[in-house]
């Protein structure tokens, strides 16, 4: 139980200070008063609030950003290892700089706007923001409920508005021009499962052998894996496997007949075993040496500084003209691998990506998927992941129930499925022929 201490000051006067216990049982002050009737008042609110669950150590505010995040909330907050590393990048270029060295019970809204309007002006993109203020906002809802804080500033704070792009899928004959370009077997097959099965790349390249039934044709989706920093695997490695994909439920459905009879021969073909990855990454050999092409038909490229051209093609377009073109390049490239072959330089060894055998993103991007993209000639940038929309919009467009796809697809909400309704470039059609129709009405 509370109770108020009389003491004098430093010019005699007398004061009372009210004392009462938290929840952990130290001792506390809720304030100095000059009559001992206001200061049992307040030890007795102090304790009406610690029994309602309302009661903070007014200390725990004064601490500053800096410490609370990392002592307090990076270390002990669940969540996933991306996100985690995702936040992590966040929050030390977008937020700690601004809000770093404040206390916190010092920060407002007034704060978190003007930090807002300062990213504009940094010309941050609205997601970028409006991503930055989430996180920011996850710190100040834990604080309140930690009571840190008493204070949410981030309550009430609007972020620029963020429109939504209608979604671009790929046709099927835009498919089938991507699908020639790319370089072997294996991506081929790859890219095909993808838009066969509407499956997110870290279920696909987590994808083996004992997953596919190849007599019922289904394939179960149990586990993903993620790619992120070494510094936030628990291991200290490149590649973690989730045993849950991303909704959180293991799903199963049906393949199609050509694609399950292409993997059963790229299985038997490749001799995977029963635990094996389908797909893996393969470091590619060293490229045969590039015959020189003939230039003349190539043209010349745009004036450099001197106000001179050089001919596509040619080691002095890439050098003096700056030309980065893939003809100036591979001249380049010829070059540089004759000089290495004659031991007149010192080649740095291949490049080895860090990996267990899973597809690294960023290579298979790089290296695989962009040339393909340049090469099919296609006029927007398709990403992996837009193959998944595909599948999704196919489906829809072809007649599959709404439910069906949601489940194939491990939707949460059937309102995400139902994005993918009249998406294909030709969804219009019924609509402009209904038009058509009504018009030619008044040209009778």
């Amino acid at each position: 139980m509370g109770f108020s201490r009389k003491r004098t000051d430093s010019k005699g006067k007398v004061r009372y200070i009210a004392l009462y216990r938290d929840l952990r049982g130290e001792q506390r002050s809720a304030g100095t008063y000059g009559s001992k009737r206001e200061a049992d008042k307040a030890w007795q609110k102090a304790e009406a609030k610690l029994d309602e669950g309302r009661a903070a150590n007014p200390a725990r505010g004064k601490q500053t950003f800096r410490r609370y995040v990392e002592e307090e909330w990076l270390p002990h907050h669940v969540m996933e290892a991306t996100t985690r590393e995702g936040y992590t990048y966040s929050i030390y270029a977008h937020i700690m700089d601004r809000f770093g060295p404040m206390r916190m019970a010092e920060i407002l809204p007034s704060d978190v706007r003007a930090w807002v309007k300062e990213q504009q002006n940094r010309r941050l993109s609205p997601a970028t923001i409006k991503l930055n203020k989430a996180i920011l906002s996850g710190i100040f809802t834990t604080a309140l409920n930690d009571q840190v804080t008493a204070l949410h500033p981030c309550k009430g704070v609007k972020t620029p508005t963020m429109p939504k792009k209608p979604l671009r899928i790929v046709s099927p004959e835009e498919f089938d021009r991507l699908y020639v370009a790319l370089p072997t077997e294996q991506t081929r097959l790859l890219a095909e499962t993808a838009i066969e099965s509407g499956m997110r790349w870290g279920e696909l390249i987590e994808l083996r052998v004992k997953d596919l039934e190849l007599l019922s044709r289904i394939v179960t989706v149990s586990r993903t894996v993620v790619e992120i920093n070494t510094t936030h695997h628990p291991e200290g490695k490149r590649f973690l496997i989730k045993e849950y994909p991303k909704d959180k439920e293991y799903r199963r459905f049906r393949l199609s007949p050509q694609i399950v009879a292409k993997l059963k021969a790229y299985i038997e073909e490749t001799k995977l075993e029963r635990d094996d990855l389908l797909f893996v990454y393969r470091r590619e050999e060293p490229a045969a040496q590039r015959r020189a092409q003939p230039t003349e038909h190539l043209g010349v490229t745009e004036p450099n500084a001197a106000g001179r051209r050089y001919r596509h093609g040619t080691l002095s377009a890439y050098t003096a003209g700056k030309c980065r073109c893939q003809h100036c390049k591979n001249a380049y490239a010829t070059y540089r691998a004759e000089r290495r072959s004659s031991g007149k330089d010192n080649p740095r060894p291949p490049r080895r990506w860090d990996t267990d055998g899973h597809i690294p993103r960023r290579w298979f991007r790089d290296q695989v998927w962009r040339p393909a993209l340049a090469a099919s000639g296609l006029e927007f940038k398709v990403k992996m992941h837009d193959l998944r929309h595909a599948h999704a919009s196919w489906l829809l467009a072809g007649g599959a129930d709404l439910q069906v796809v949601k489940e194939r697809l491990g939707h949460g909400s059937i309102s995400t499925t139902e994005k993918y309704l009249h998406t294909l470039p030709d969804a219009d059609d019924t609509a402009l022929d209904a038009l058509a129709r009504t018009r030619s009405r008044s040209r009778r």
